[in-house]
């Protein structure tokens, strides 16, 4: 299989912050950035996969500054890491004050998502520019950290009932 560059895997969409988006304090609510992060970062995964992928979680969303009415939100996701079946994308999100000019980083992420084909073989990646390169470096160590992570998470979820309470 031919070697996938991370910049064919970029996936890039851009919102205006309207009122309907904000929350009680006037910065877009959380549960809509995150519906952004997935929809974007699913579609980097998909041009690495060229398959069905389904979500398995959204890890470290960093929400480092608000959006705010009037700003504008740019979100890019890329694939950041491949496993055997498993796909890590990075996703940014970068506001830019429309009236000004200003721009800034509103928030990064990383997101897991699986193929659903157990015998897809999925492609190296290649990074070709200085963020990909830094960012994928990491990738051996937030996958060996997820897999610690999903074995506690294994071991508790073997002691949550499901039983009837109500």
């Amino acid at each position: 299989m031919e070697p996938i560059h991370i910049s064919q895997t970029l996936s890039i969409s851009n919102h205006r912050v309207f009122s309907a988006d904000l929350n009680e304090h006037d910065t877009v609510f959380g549960g809509k950035i995150l519906a952004t992060i997935d929809d974007n970062s699913s579609i980097a995964a998909s041009r690495v996969a060229r398959i069905e992928t389904v979500t398995v979680s959204v890890d470290q969303a960093n929400f480092l500054l608000p959006f705010r009415l009037q700003d504008s939100m740019c979100t890019e996701s890329y694939v950041s890491g491949v496993g055997h079946r498993s796909i890590e994308v990075f996703t940014k999100i970068i506001g830019e004050h429309l009236k000004t000019g200003e721009r800034f980083l509103g928030l990064t992420c990383f997101s897991t998502f699986v193929v659903t084909d157990r015998n897809i073989e999925l492609p190296l990646l290649v990074a070709d520019k200085p963020e990909y390169t830094f960012v994928a470096q990491g990738y051996q160590e937030r996958q060996a950290a997820r897999l610690a992570k999903l074995k506690r998470q294994q071991d508790f979820n073997a002691h949550i009932s499901v039983e009837l309470p109500w």
